[in-house]
Formats: structure tokens, C-alpha cells, sequence
């Protein structure tokens, strides 16, 4: 791993240990009979009037790349009332250089057009996104400016965004991934519903409780 890398890595080392142990006090396992965890209390959105929902998940998870196929046509058909976000999840330094990765494109917009091809290189073609070499290879061959890449992997704004899905993995009770939270309160997961169609139509079934609960326009 590069020394770029290792002192990107080291800056989330500080809070890592205490989200962890966070973790562990905090995670628990849906009410029986229900398909979601309830956070208690629930966390403030983003998205004012609408509702809120967020996929945490990590670019070398199996699950979460084999989730995309059918989370892509699932987003595309939201109600105009759903905002839909992705939050990476940070368990340990190399989840946190996976999370600095995305918010990195994020900054130079080009996280959505190269979403799905990076996933795909990491799971078919072994591409190490740890290996800032081959990062750089990567994203120049897929049209990327590498120059705006690399000011934005160390800039202010991209740290801000790693402390704050540091905050969410916690808050949020994130023990495994892919999950999804809906409206800060409700939150699903592959851990609890493992098959694919099935976690996203009790999202479905979530969302449309919550839209009912919106504040009349």
C-alpha cells in the first residue's frame, strides 16, 4: 500500500476503535416478526418533505455487488416523494479507503457514472483500490481526471464526509452490509433478509408507510 494511502488510512484510525465498540453495544437484531430494526431514537434526514433513503455498503462487500442489479432498475422507479442516497460504511481502515474512494469521485461527480464499472472491476477483475497505482490506471482509463481525483482523495470536504459515515455507521447501528434505512428510523438488511427482491419489496412496503405520514402539501 502506498504511503499516500497508509497516511489517508491513518487519519480514520483515531476513531475506528470507538465505532467499533460502539457497534457491538449498539447493534441488535429486528423485533420478531418485524423486517426491520427501529432506531430509537431516530435520526435526523437530509431531505425535507420527502423520504429518506440510504444504502450503506462497501465496494468489496460480495452481497453489495450482487445487490446492484436489481437495486439499479429499483431506484430508477422511486416515487418523485424518495430521496435516495449511498452512505459507505466504515468498519476498519480498509473499509475507510473504500469510503474515501466514493466521496472522492463524489467531489468531481463522477461517482454515479463509474459506480457500477468500478464495482465490477473489483469483483471480476480483482482491481485493489488500496493500490493507488492502479486506482490511478483504473480511473484514467474510464475517463477520469486523476489530477481532480487526487485533490479532491485529501481535500477538506472529503475528510468532513469520512467522519460523518464514521458518525452514521454508528448511529445508525450498521452491524453488516448492504442495509438500508429508511426516514432515520427503519433499517433493513441483508443480514436479516437475505434474499434480494425480498429486502427491497420490505423497503417498499416501509416507504410507502412513510410516505402516508408526510405532511400534507
Amino acid at each position: 500500500m502506498s504511503t499516500s494511502i497508509l497516511r489517508a488510512a491513518g487519519l480514520l484510525s483515531g476513531l475506528l476503535f470507538s465505532v467499533t465498540l460502539a457497534l457491538s453495544a449498539l447493534a441488535q437484531a429486528p423485533a420478531k416478526g418485524s423486517p426491520y430494526t427501529e432506531l430509537n431514537p431516530p435520526q435526523a434526514t437530509e431531505s425535507s418533505g420527502k423520504v429518506e433513503v440510504i444504502e450503506f455498503f462497501w465496494y468489496g462487500c460480495p452481497h453489495c455487488y450482487a445487490l446492484e442489479p436489481v437495486l439499479e432498475p429499483w431506484i430508477k422507479k422511486l416515487s418523485k416523494e424518495v430521496v435516495f442516497k449511498r452512505v459507505p460504511a466504515i468498519f476498519n481502515e480498509q473499509w475507510g479507503v473504500a469510503a474515501r474512494v466514493f466521496y472522492s469521485l463524489e467531489a468531481i461527480n463522477e461517482e454515479d457514472r463509474v459506480h457500477r464499472a468500478l464495482f465490477d472491476a473489483i469483483h471480476k477483475d480483482n482491481l485493489r483500490i488500496t493500490d493507488e497505482s492502479a486506482m490511478t490506471g483504473w480511473l484514467t482509463k474510464h475517463g477520469v481526471d486523476a489530477e481532480k481525483y487526487k485533490a479532491a482523495y485529501r481535500s477538506f470536504t472529503v475528510e468532513t464526509k469520512l467522519k460523518r459515515a464514521l458518525q452514521m455507521t454508528q448511529a445508525y447501528r450498521i452491524d453488516g452490509v448492504p442495509a438500508l434505512a429508511v426516514q432515520g428510523r427503519y433499517v433493513m438488511s441483508a443480514t436479516s433478509i437475505p434474499d434480494r427482491q425480498d429486502l427491497l419489496k420490505a423497503v417498499d412496503r416501509v416507504i410507502g408507510d412513510t410516505i402516508k405520514k408526510l405532511p400534507k402539501k
